[in-house]
């Protein structure tokens, strides 16, 4: 699959290399590849992967992922291009300090990241995934000592087509995807989010751990 990779911080970067792995091209697209001050691990991934300016990955690739701080994706997605029919993974979060400096969400219970990216991503057909972990657990996803049991990853989507190859990365990854619903089950993902990342900054920003499900 061809994974058009927009942001090459550290998320970006762990998905690029970990599905470059499992056998998948990689294209960052970033504002400015020769100059750019976040460099895509190229190197490390080799011939897998490239880099090239946002509109030209987004045009080539099969499946896109944004990975961006959230105050970037509206000039981000303006540079994408047509977006119609395209799969795009949002994997943001829409977070922010308040007037006190602690970190929350910037959208609430009536709209999500998710939903306001499918409203700016005109015709694209928009999944929520690989936002509730840092990325840490997109570089390695194993936890040895737990069986069987793997670390989950929820998703949702208005797009079955979208569902399914979400279902698929997220298996690439070693994950257990779990499906949530529909696009505005989001609501519920992106303050998941928020709490892994609280309780990773309490427990002295440990990044070493995942949810994962019970059944019975």
């Amino acid at each position: 699959m061809k994974i058009a990779i927009i942001g090459a911080g550290n998320v970006g970067g762990a998905l690029g290399r970990s599905w470059a792995k499992a056998g998948h091209t990689i294209i960052f697209g970033v504002r400015d590849p020769a100059n750019g001050k976040t460099k895509p691990p190229l190197a490390e991934i080799g011939g897998a992967a490239s880099s090239v300016v946002v509109p030209d990955a987004v045009r080539s690739a099969e499946v896109i992922v944004l990975a961006t701080p959230w105050d970037a994706v509206p000039t981000v997605i303006n540079a994408m291009g047509d977006l119609r029919g395209k799969i795009l993974i949002d994997c943001t979060n829409p977070l922010s300090l308040n007037a006190e400096g602690s970190l929350g969400l910037s959208l609430g219970s009536s709209t999500s990241g998710a939903e306001e990216i499918a409203r700016l991503a005109t015709g694209a057909r928009v999944a929520k995934a690989f936002n509730t972990y840092g990325w840490e657990n997109f570089a390695d996803s194993s936890y040895p000592g737990h069986g069987e049991l793997k670390p989950v990853m929820f998703y949702c989507s208005d797009d079955d087509e979208a569902k399914e190859v979400v279902e698929t990365l997220a298996k690439d990854l070693g994950f257990e995807p779990v499906d949530t619903g529909g696009l505005g089950m989001a609501r519920s993902l992106e303050p998941l989010a928020l709490m892994w990342i609280r309780l990773s900054i309490r427990n002295g920003r440990n990044p070493n751990f995942t949810w994962a499900r019970l059944t019975r």
